[in-house]
């Protein structure tokens, strides 16, 4: 029998919370002072930002809802905004499961999530150790930097 994921139902519903916030957000704008701090996964499936700002920040991004933001769309599973990156309007989409943090600091809120590890790393160094499989021998042998400085003493 499985066990149930308390953790994953409670990401689950603290991201309609989010989601809420944001289609509030979506229809009425924000605030006078509100604003909102979105901290997410940049690799997670689905998420779509510019090829220079997945370079910059190869794995965690925060986004901060304010001033300048446009074209704000809200759906079930992700949420789509147009910010200004170097002075150019880009489009981003962003899924919930894709979601580290969320924080509206006008009124000292914050939600921590704790995004599942994915399967499929674009590489074998994002696999944490025990799933990149067995070493080669000559990938376990320690180097030292001295066998290739030279001797000063001489």
């Amino acid at each position: 029998m499985k066990h149930i994921d308390y953790q994953q139902l409670l990401d689950n519903a603290l991201k309609s919370v989010v989601k809420d916030a944001l289609v509030h957000a979506q229809v009425n704008g924000l605030g006078d002072g509100t604003h909102f701090y979105i901290t997410f996964k940049t690799r997670d499936p689905g998420v779509s930002l510019p090829d220079f700002l997945r370079m910059r920040y190869p794995d965690v991004m925060t986004i901060v809802l304010q001033y300048s933001y446009n074209n704000l769309n809200v759906s079930d599973r992700e949420f789509g905004v147009q910010l200004t990156f170097d002075g150019r309007p880009f489009f981003i989409r962003v899924p919930f499961s894709a979601l580290i943090e969320f924080k509206d600091p006008s009124v000292d809120f914050m939600l921590s999530f704790h995004p599942r590890v994915s399967d499929t790393a674009g590489n074998d160094m994002e696999l944490p150790l025990d799933e990149r499989g067995p070493m080669a021998d000559d990938q376990k042998r320690v180097v030292s930097l001295d066998e290739f400085r030279k001797n000063k003493k001489k």
